[in-house]
């Protein structure tokens, strides 16, 4: 793998793999992580970006103008070596492009670049996909961040809450255990107001799926501590996700989701999909900042 690539500011440091350009740490000015330990006996990841899709695809597999393809969940960026074209000590920017490997999967001409920039107390980080093609490209994009549970900063792991900017009362989805693919049926909101109080118990059947999201920012940690504010607005749905047990919780931004259980259609009419015009280009965006109290 090529080298980490590390950003510096007075108030955070981060560093971001080549591979995925997936974002390896974030840590505050004391050295203190903000993100997973990574522990193998629970899950690796630390924030891959899922696409061109998010989720899993029924039997793995999708259909696409009387053609079927092949693409394991979450898509293949996340395993993709990404080019570094740009880096300073507050800015990267990374690469990936089509090639013959991702059109046997992904059959159009697409370039996901990444930027990360580190100010101050926030690191924005900026996914923009091109459509080089001269047909139209459905796709999905995603966040996928794993950020430490608890937080550094002193509470316990169920001292945690998830503030949301807005009421959330719009039940939420579920997986079926078996596929991975969404659940018919809703289940009740666990927001109470605007404010979710995670523990592990929650995750025993996998991730929560907010699928009709009010919210474009929430605010992750313990009340009166240090915490995190997540801000998220161009992409309109959510899950929250961990192995229950481990020391990390993943507040994901999607612009997608995995198919519903049963879904037989062609990938254009997938929920969540969005079709980027020939020669168009489309950004989503998702900032962190460390919030001192």
């Amino acid at each position: 793998m090529a080298d980490l690539v590390s950003l510096r500011s007075d108030t955070l440091t981060a560093t971001i793999a080549p591979l995925g350009a997936e974002l390896w740490s974030l840590a505050d000015a004391q050295g203190r992580q903000l993100m997973t330990d990574a522990d193998p006996a629970f899950w690796t990841g630390r924030a891959p970006l899922l696409f061109p899709i998010v989720g899993a695809l029924a039997g793995d597999r999708y259909r696409l103008d009387g053609q079927t393809y092949a693409m394991a969940k979450h898509g293949f960026a996340r395993r993709s070596e990404f080019a570094l074209l740009e880096a300073d000590a507050q800015n990267a920017l990374f690469r990936l492009e089509a090639s013959e490997a991702t059109r046997a999967h992904y059959p159009f001409d697409f370039r996901l670049d990444m930027h990360f920039a580190l100010e101050g107390a926030t690191l924005a980080m900026t996914a923009t996909v091109s459509n080089l093609g001269d047909t139209e490209m459905p796709f999905s994009f995603g966040y996928h961040p794993a950020f430490a549970w608890p937080l550094p900063y002193g509470g316990a792991a169920e001292d945690h809450r998830v503030v949301f900017e807005r009421d959330e009362p719009a039940p939420i989805r579920r997986l079926d255990l078996a596929t991975g693919l969404v659940l018919p049926e809703t289940q009740p909101s666990p927001v109470v107001g605007n404010i979710y109080a995670p523990t592990h118990s929650d995750f025993e059947a996998d991730a929560l799926i907010w699928d009709q999201l009010a919210s474009r920012s929430l605010i992750y940690g313990v009340p009166g501590e240090p915490r995190l504010r997540i801000d998220f607005p161009d992409t309109p749905m959510l899950g929250i996700w961990q192995k229950p047990g481990a020391r990390y919780l993943c507040i994901e931004p999607w612009a997608g989701i995995a198919d519903p259980l049963g879904f037989a259609g062609d990938f254009t009419q997938k929920p969540g999909v969005m079709t980027l015009a020939a020669n168009a280009q489309h950004r989503l965006r998702m900032d962190v900042t460390l919030l001192e109290s």
